[in-house]
């Protein structure tokens, strides 16, 4: 697995743009710009791909860690470290007239096998 591989990986599970990323690089004062990001994100065989090197890995990861938990000085709470929107149950919904609704409010019954 490549350094590439990683930072894609990384950047999917985590939901980030590349102007994150940016931010968060700028974070260990690594500067790097957005199509640079780009370039490592692309396919092998393009022709603006680009190999990340271990500095620009190690750079991220460090100021991925300051982005989620903080610093010593300044920790962040944890419920501000997910940025999960909040879901909210307006009660239980209720079937459209017409449509399909599967079995609806029957209740599944054991059955004895003979």
């Amino acid at each position: 697995m490549t350094n590439n591989d990683i930072l894609k990986k990384l950047r999917v599970a985590l939901m980030l743009r590349d102007d994150e990323i940016v931010d968060i690089l700028a974070l260990v004062d690594f500067r790097i710009s957005k199509s640079e990001i780009g370039a490592f994100c692309r396919r092998e065989d393009h022709p603006k791909y680009k190999e990340c090197g271990d500095q620009v890995l190690r750079n991220f990861l460090n100021g991925l860690v300051i982005h989620l938990r903080g610093t010593k000085e300044d920790p962040k709470v944890p419920k501000d470290i997910l940025n999960t929107p909040k879901i909210t149950q307006k009660g239980p919904s209720k079937p459209r007239k017409g449509k399909f609704t599967g079995l609806g409010s029957v209740p599944y019954k054991n059955k004895k096998r003979s």
